[in-house]
């Protein structure tokens, strides 16, 4: 099939649509927010984003043909495994290791007021959809919001791992990552809150040359909601025994390796039904902030109401920002429209 751009409007709002995307060179794109938030991804899936500045990344800080290189190993990543009778079969979206295996179909949307991006893989052989969104919340920080949907006629087995990988913890600087990233690793330290699924994301101590205690008082964090009674797996150490359908195990305190987030699942998913789930990971929190989210995450019946909330809160403060610099016009060429709003933007 041939790439293409249109306009496409589904989930209450308008988005543009680059068909086959794969296709094409690995482009660079940035998504926007009504805060503090930065994310700069590759249309491979790499990514790098944080909030404020590069001093509060919660992925590498890098140059983006790094970033483009790393698509594998930082950032989303998604595993499924589809329970045949006789044989299990194995689908990674958005991922060249069983492309050939599959027809499939590859599609990026970017909403018009480019604070979200979603990324489509449609698998024609298998009937099955898998889509991954990035959001921001002023209040919770970057969502990534997943879904898979059943479009054949049969009931499906499914297992699945799905997530982030290299998360930084809070207070490893931009120049360290660059030039010191193994020594970086060898403090980190990702722990898991069982009972909530939280992940704390921190060093062992802040990395310094001085003979001095320095204590890290600060974590990035990541939790998830919508999947019931997951397991959790905080490294990327296990994806190989997943892929060999190899038995996997919960990991809830690991030291010296990169951080990840993933949820692994077994679902049945019935014909024409789909299933959605989030992954919201923030920086720079504090041990009140951090006992505070473990709560509501335990208590808090309407948290994932005020998380969608607070996402469309942020949208309409940027439609108001924009809004107010002469950003938004209304003409029949949505393109043009949408290019003096970017213009605006920047």
């Amino acid at each position: 099939m041939a790439k293409s751009i249109s306009v496409e409007n589904f989930d209450g709002d308008k988005w543009f649509k680059i068909s086959n995307y794969d296709r094409l060179r690995p482009f660079f794109m940035s998504v926007v927010s009504d805060s503090n938030h930065w994310m700069f991804i590759s249309s491979n899936g790499g990514l790098t984003a944080g909030r404020k500045n590069s001093e509060y990344a919660l992925f590498p800080y890098y140059t983006d043909d790094k970033i483009t290189d790393l698509a594998d190993t930082t950032g989303s990543k998604t595993i499924i495994q589809i329970k045949e009778k006789e044989k299990t079969l194995l689908w990674e979206p958005f991922s060249d290791r069983f492309a050939d295996n599959y027809s499939i179909s590859r599609n990026i949307y970017k909403n018009r007021l480019g604070n979200k991006i979603l990324f489509e893989e449609i698998n024609h052989d298998l009937n099955l959809t898998f889509r991954y969104q990035w959001n921001s919340s002023n209040q919770y920080g970057f969502v990534r919001k997943s879904e898979l949907i059943n479009h054949s006629e049969r009931d499906y087995s499914l297992s699945f791992i799905d997530g982030i990988q290299n998360v930084l913890p809070y207070g490893v600087e931009s120049d360290m990552q660059r030039a010191s990233s193994n020594l970086a690793d060898a403090y980190k330290r990702t722990e898991l809150v069982q009972n909530s699924g939280l992940a704390i994301f921190a060093l062992s101590a802040i990395i310094v040359d001085k003979a001095e205690p320095s204590e890290a008082l600060k974590a990035n964090v990541a939790w998830s909601q919508g999947l019931e009674n997951p397991n959790y797996l905080l490294s990327s150490l296990q994806l190989s025994k997943f892929r060999n359908r190899e038995e996997i195990h919960e990991e809830q305190d690991v030291k010296g390796e990169k951080g990840a987030y993933f949820l692994h699942a077994d679902i049945e998913l019935s014909a024409s039904k789909s299933m959605e789930w989030k992954i919201v990971a923030n920086v720079n929190q504090n041990q009140s902030q951090v006992v505070e989210l473990n709560k509501a995450i335990q208590q808090d019946q309407s948290l994932n109401e005020k998380l969608e909330k607070d996402v469309e809160k942020g949208t309409e403060k940027l439609l108001l920002l924009t809004g107010s610099a002469d950003g938004l016009q209304k003409t029949s060429d949505n393109l043009k429209d949408a290019r003096h709003y970017s213009n605006v933007l920047v």
